[in-house]
């Protein structure tokens, strides 16, 4: 497999572990009437990521490149986004850093929106080179949110 490949899967697991990391000094002030509604978008963000999974199924590969078995997958949550798990991912940590209250683990969200930016745009290259209709799934479904969320 390409370095690109480890690269991605490292560096977002390097993410991961320091999301976990709590660093008092960049903590801000809990906005107390909003807890429950952190906690309810953040569950949000998790369903979106177990539905994901189960829809990609024996598809699913922590790797950008698509296992060489492996069928596009073009139902479901991948109907109106490409990339519903980093899209559960983002919506799951950014309002659970909310909830903490925590400016460290929204600047780690951020990173990994960053990274899942880049590790999305070398994933659809290599969808474009497996799937010849790629291309045009790509041009009527949004990369982490739906085309008419703008």
């Amino acid at each position: 497999m390409p370095f690109k490949n480890y690269f991605f899967v490292g560096m977002q697991f390097v993410l991961f572990i320091a999301w976990v990391i709590d660093i008092k000094a960049l903590e801000f002030n809990r906005l107390e009437l909003f807890q429950p509604v952190f906690l309810i978008l953040s569950g949000i963000g998790f369903f979106i990521i177990i539905i994901s999974i189960l829809q990609l199924n024996t598809n699913l590969s922590p790797f950008p490149k698509p296992k060489k078995n492996a069928t596009l997958i073009t139902t479901g949550l991948f109907k109106y986004v490409r990339h519903p798990i980093y899209s559960g991912v983002i919506i799951f940590l950014f309002f659970l850093s909310l909830y903490f209250a925590s400016g460290f683990k929204i600047g780690i969200t951020v990173l990994l929106l960053i990274l899942f930016w880049f590790k999305s745009e070398y994933e659809e290259e290599q969808l474009c080179l497996k799937y010849s209709k790629y291309r045009d799934y790509r041009q009527d479904t949004g990369r982490f949110f739906p085309k008419f969320i703008r």
